[in-house]
């Protein structure tokens, strides 16, 4: 639009310029210089009209480009979502199974304690009737040396 405007700026001072040509000028000569102004006139209403459609062309592209960047954009934004949706029902899942695992270790290590308290009970049970087989060994051995001794 800027480019029509001073086209038609400068056509005006070029036709001004002409206009205060001297008078004195031969009919061929007037003839001429009309026949310029006039070609000069349609070559400014043609670079003119030039522009008017260069410059719509260009709006329309740009406006075609806008669309496009939108849908673009568009279309990422709804794949972002399905991709956070899909991760957030991923990480449910993991910790789901992370949770029964957790759970299934907890029971072993419950059977695992429980498994070891029983042998400590056990043990005791065993060193106390080693201990009291140990007595009545050294009982029945002091029994003896006492009756050997009596005979």
């Amino acid at each position: 639009m800027n480019k029509l405007i001073a086209a038609l700026i400068a056509g005006l001072f070029a036709v001004s310029v002409h206009a205060q040509a001297p008078a004195a000028a031969t009919p061929a000569a007037v003839k001429a210089e009309a026949k310029a102004e006039k070609a000069d006139a349609k070559a400014v209403k043609a670079e003119a009209k030039t522009d008017a459609k260069a410059d719509a062309k260009v709006s329309k592209a740009e406006a075609k480009a806008a669309k496009d960047k939108a849908a673009a954009d568009a279309k990422a934004a709804k794949v972002e979502a399905k991709a956070t949706k899909a991760k957030a029902k991923a990480d449910a899942k993991a910790d789901a199974k992370v949770a029964k695992a957790k759970t299934g270790a907890d029971k072993t290590a419950d059977k695992a304690d429980a498994k070891v308290d029983k042998a400590k009970v056990e043990a005791k049970a065993d060193k106390a009737t080693a201990k009291a087989d140990t007595a009545a060994v050294k009982a029945e051995g002091k029994a003896d040396v006492k009756a050997a001794a009596a005979k």
